[in-house]
């Protein structure tokens, strides 16, 4: 049997192949029901964002302080599921249904004793944590009534982004998406029941908010164990679970999942350092950069599906040994990056008063949220495509490039811009500063990126005689 014959058996038909076939298609099918995943898991925080912002500025702040710790720990364990997407999909690639089907397992419960020792540090370091980023004593206490129940239920919240990635590697990302989907449907719902108190339920506030989130993810995890187990066979046997591969499997992962990791807490612990300076200049800074923060990322949703639609094409192509379609997949991926940013770029510009209002109406928010929208938006274009190639390096198993990537841009560039930008304007200096640090950085390390991969990363595959480069 065929290499190729053996990709579409296991991907259970032709949408699983994407080493034929056009790769513009494949973005597009890949990444349209991504979409619609990862909506659901950002709309998790502007849903909670939005519903929160009625009971007040303080409120509002408080899920603020929240945001980047959360999306540190979001970040840090997706490095799991881009390593099992990676790992899957070349493995796929390949044709090695079997080795999918334990590294899968394996997978999953590695990341479940992650998430257990995550939960554990986060529980014991709550005050600590979030008095380092600057919240005084009665903002510590309404962030715990959220934070404890969410990092206790972190096990429930990490367990679907390595479920969801598995299944994703075989070419399938509208499985994923609409598990997603319904999660956040549940979210929606429960959150003004259980923060206002409807129905005869007490009024809970920001623990209403944590539960729903919770309890949403909860339901993930039943629906992504079984559509790996019954719908895709990706999972083994629990009388054969072949734990005496199990290093073989952690090894697999961990060389992509911790340098992955690490990579993505760049950006979200950086962030918590921007709230910390700006904290100093009042709640009302910190509630805006939070909506703006939030804003941002809905805004960029398709990027995000886009730079997860594009790992599989790669990988599987890259270990099929198609080069040029791994190229062309990038290219693409681009192209999009650069069309879409300008488009969201003057949609915020235009339409910033009107989105501030949405989530306050404290002119002090509306001001520094207007502020933020004119200065930062534009430096997208050069910024977005970062994430593209930080993709495409993990993709092709070299994620400590993408950690360098990241790590320049945020520590080396962007931490000591904002100083001297506070130092200078103030907030706003801030603002500028990340934007500036977008435009720098962005097109040094797109220029970089492509001549590595198209020249010697294309050269070191095609020729394996020939020196590896070390990562």
């Amino acid at each position: 049997m065929s290499k190729e014959i053996k990709i579409q058996n296991t991907a259970h038909g032709n949408k699983g192949n994407l080493v034929d076939g056009s790769i513009l298609a494949h973005l597009i099918r890949l990444t349209v029901p991504m979409t619609w995943g990862i909506a659901a898991i950002i709309s998790f925080q502007l849903v909670d964002t939005f519903f929160i912002s009625k009971l007040g500025t303080s409120y509002l702040a408080a899920i603020s302080f929240t945001f980047p710790v959360t999306y540190l720990i979001f970040s840090f364990t997706i490095g799991f599921g881009i390593a099992m997407s990676s790992v899957a999909s070349r493995l796929i690639g390949e044709g090695k249904m079997e080795d999918v089907q334990r590294v899968a397992t394996h997978g999953l419960i590695m990341v479940f004793v992650v998430a257990c020792i995550i939960a554990l540090i986060g529980i014991l370091l709550h005050d600590t944590i979030f008095r380092a980023m600057g919240a005084n004593p009665d903002m510590i206490l309404m962030i715990r009534d959220y934070m404890l129940i969410w990092f206790g239920g972190n096990i429930f919240i990490t367990l679907p982004l390595v479920g969801n990635a598995a299944i994703r590697a075989t070419g399938d990302t509208l499985a994923p998406a609409l598990i997603m989907g319904v999660v956040a449907l549940v979210n929606v719902v429960l959150d003004p029941i259980l923060i206002y108190g409807w129905f005869g339920i007490p009024a809970m506030g920001l623990k209403g908010a944590a539960i729903a989130t919770v309890f949403g993810n909860g339901c993930a995890v039943i629906a992504s164990l079984y559509v790996l187990g019954a719908k895709k066979n990706l999972l083994l046997p629990l009388n054969d679970m072949h734990f005496h591969l199990f290093r073989d499997s952690m090894k697999r992962l961990l060389i992509i999942a911790l340098p992955a990791g690490l990579t993505n807490s760049i950006t979200p612990l950086v962030g918590s350092i921007i709230v910390a300076v700006l904290a100093v200049y009042g709640p009302e800074v910190v509630a805006a950069y939070g909506v703006a923060s939030r804003i941002e990322a809905f805004a960029f949703i398709i990027l995000m599906a886009l730079s997860v639609g594009m790992a599989p094409i790669i990988g599987q192509n890259w270990g099929a040994g198609k080069i040029e379609r791994s190229i062309l997949t990038v290219k693409l991926a681009v192209i999009i990056n650069v069309i879409w940013s300008l488009i969201i770029a003057v949609l915020l510009m235009i339409f910033a008063k009107n989105i501030a209002m949405i989530f306050s109406d404290d002119p002090a928010v509306i001001d520094y949220a207007i502020t933020f929208f004119w200065i930062v938006p534009l430096s997208y274009i050069c910024a977005n495509p970062v994430n593209a190639w930080v993709s495409t390096f993990n993709a092709i198993g070299k994620p400590r490039r993408s950690f360098m990537i990241i790590f320049i841009k945020m520590i080396i560039l962007t931490l000591p811009a904002i100083y001297i930008g506070s130092a200078l304007y103030g907030a706003t200096g801030i603002f500028m500063a990340i934007a500036g640090v977008n435009y720098l950085s962005g097109l040094l390390i797109h220029a970089w990126s492509w001549h590595k991969f198209t020249v010697s990363d294309k050269a070191q595959h095609e020729l394996p005689n020939l020196p590896q480069e070390q990562e």
